[in-house]
Parts: C-alpha cells; sequence; structure tokens
C-alpha cells in the first residue's frame, strides 16, 4: 500500500483550491497574490498555460509566508509529474487516474488529487496512493451523486472541481466534499485584466461559505 499524505493545510483551511488558466503564465502573478491574501491558499496553475512550469518558483516566492501552496494541474503523462516535482511545485493534480502520475507524486512526498467521476476510478485513484480524489467534471453529476459515493467510500476525502460556483459550494459540503475547486466562476476575468478587487471579494465569499457549510 503505498504512503498516504494527509490533507495539507493549504486545502483543509480554507476548502477552496482556486485552478489558474491563462494566455501566458505572466498573468498569473498579482492574481495568485490576491489568492493568497484572501484566504485562498491552494493554488493551480495549469499546464495548459504556457509557460506555467517556469513560473512555480518565482510565484512561490511571490506569497512566501503566506501559508499558501503553489501546485500544477493538468498533469497527464509521468514526465510531466517529474518536472512539476523538479520545478518545486507542491501538489500535482490530474484531470485521470493515472497510476504513474501518482506514484511519481507519492514518492516526491507531495500531495496528488487525481481525477475521477466513476466509482472504480474513485477507487482506483485512492489505492494508487492520492491525497484526495478530485470529482471531475463535477456539475455534470451535482452534489447527490458525490452523497452516493461517500456511502461505499466514506473513507475517500473527495474535492469536486468544474461547473459551479459560489452559491452551490454548501451543497457540496453538506454531500461531504472535503474542499471545492472551483476555476473561472472564481477567478472571474483577473487573468485577462479583469477587477482584481472584485476577485478578492469572490474569494472571501468562497472561503466564508465553506466555512458556513463545515460549521
Amino acid at each position: 500500500m503505498p504512503t498516504r499524505l494527509d490533507l495539507p493545510p493549504a486545502v483543509s483551511a480554507s476548502g477552496v483550491v482556486a485552478v489558474l488558466r491563462a494566455a501566458h503564465a505572466d498573468r498569473y502573478p498579482p492574481v495568485v497574490e490576491v489568492l493568497a491574501e484572501n484566504g485562498v491558499h491552494a493554488i493551480e496553475v495549469t499546464m495548459s498555460t504556457p509557460g506555467t512550469l517556469d513560473a512555480v518558483e518565482v510565484l512561490r516566492a511571490r506569497i512566501s509566508g503566506s501559508g499558501a501552496a503553489v501546485g500544477v494541474g493538468t498533469v497527464t503523462d509521468a514526465d510531466t509529474a517529474r518536472r512539476v516535482v523538479e520545478v518545486g511545485g507542491e501538489f500535482v493534480v490530474t484531470p485521470t487516474t493515472d497510476p504513474e502520475v501518482i506514484r511519481i507524486a507519492v514518492e516526491a512526498g507531495i500531495a496528488v488529487y487525481p481525477g475521477a467521476l466513476t466509482p472504480t476510478e474513485v477507487l482506483a485513484g485512492w489505492r494508487a496512493g492520492a491525497t484526495a480524489v478530485k470529482l471531475f467534471p463535477a456539475s455534470t453529476v451535482g452534489p447527490a451523486y458525490l452523497g452516493h459515493l461517500r456511502g461505499p467510500f466514506p473513507q475517500i476525502p473527495i474535492l469536486p472541481s468544474g461547473g459551479f460556483g459560489v452559491p452551490e459550494i454548501p451543497e457540496w459540503i453538506g454531500a461531504g466534499a472535503v474542499a471545492v475547486s472551483m476555476g473561472s466562476s472564481l477567478i472571474g476575468d483577473a487573468l485577462r485584466g479583469g477587477s482584481l478587487t472584485d476577485l478578492a471579494r469572490r474569494c472571501r465569499d468562497a472561503v466564508d461559505a465553506v466555512r458556513k457549510a463545515r460549521s
């Protein structure tokens, strides 16, 4: 059985993972700073954005001391997973359940969140060593589906991702989500020059929604 990391404080405390996709990684820094300053401490930059791996070290330095962590998502193969480890990524997120990607992250001592949708995929990701399993695309199945998964798999932390906004957070947490992963519904147009003030408000709203749903 692989060694499994506990859910890191960056995820467990705020309960929100921010997913960033941009035209280029040079758009990341001001957005990452706002996220960290407003309580969203798990920040996923993505391989679909050019320059992402080169940006990881710089981003970590920009938010050093905040308690926030910078990880890399849309990791779809073992070579990319190794590169994430080499550049200092603090966690790995995948859209699929790839045992080799999971193994590389586990052996490097960093958290890994593989994507899964079916019960078979959820269990496979967990058995391979996932820190938590990302339910993706979550909006296609809804919170009730997560509730059904929790029946046979109460021991597996599940992180829904994709297609829902702040108003839906209470339903997901109520259904048993350990945290939520949010992209455009949280980030809005901030990576395209949009209002960082509005982004800060959405961050606070999301963190507050998780806190209230957990209480």
